[in-house]
């Protein structure tokens, strides 16, 4: 088993500012769904998204509509512990673009497409020294981003990917290779290699496979320094 360098204290609370505002949003989500779900028991549906949930709190705040009073009072309180978990949350991103733009490493992470500053800091923050990893194929599999390895009979059989690891950090490049596939997919003239294996495999696993590169990327801008370098004939997003 390879142990990651062991942290310092401001990047621990680097990761604990992270920890706190995936909690957050979370939270803002079980309320979005909690106030969907009443509104739609009350025959009151809207579409997803920013402009759909937007109309259902024009809705609630509109005091010319026929809503139940208590379930206006009720919903009024969903409102107001969004409202109070959007100023929380950007008071936490202040503070991790501070840290962002305080930290050589995580500024070279972002410049990787898929990788943003929240991606980029919770890397930096994650990972002291890159060189206790020997190639960014160990890295990708401590962040559980590699396939199982399933040998039988002489013959090897590669499976889902391991999972184990850093959840937080795998979810974020996977989140980040899907927004780099839907722009592959607005562009595809500047990713033929995302745009021919789309063709070939379902988005979920060419989101996972992209991800996989991500990190063998982030690997060598630790290790190795410099900024990421898109390939002749590449684009970048």
């Amino acid at each position: 088993m390879r142990f990651v360098a062991i942290k310092t204290d401001e990047q621990q609370a680097v990761l604990m500012l992270h920890r706190t505002r995936d909690l957050l949003v979370r939270q803002r989500t079980q309320l979005i769904n909690a106030m969907r779900a009443h509104l739609a028991e009350l025959g009151l549906v809207a579409a997803q998204g920013r402009e759909g949930l937007q109309a259902l709190i024009t809705i609630v705040r509109d005091r010319t509509r026929s809503l139940p009073d208590l379930a206006r009072t009720a919903l009024e309180i969903i409102l107001d512990q969004l409202a109070a978990l959007r100023q929380q949350l950007g008071e936490i991103e202040r503070h991790i673009q501070a840290q962002h733009r305080s930290s050589d490493a995580s500024r070279r992470l972002e410049t990787i497409p898929g990788i943003g500053m929240i991606a980029a800091t919770a890397i930096a923050a994650s990972v002291p020294d890159a060189g206790v990893f020997k190639s960014g194929r160990e890295f990708a599999a401590w962040i559980g981003l590699v396939p199982r390895q399933n040998s039988t009979g002489g013959k090897e059989r590669l499976g889902s990917i391991s999972k184990q690891g850093d959840r937080y950090l795998r979810r974020l490049l996977v989140v980040g290779a899907t927004a780099v596939i839907r722009h592959a997919r607005a562009h595809p003239e500047k990713h033929p290699w995302l745009i021919q294996l789309l063709a070939r495999r379902p988005a979920k696993v060419v989101a996972v496979a992209l991800a996989n590169k991500t990190a063998r990327i982030a690997w060598a801008v630790l290790a190795k320094g410099g900024t990421y370098r898109a390939p002749a004939g590449a684009a970048s997003v």
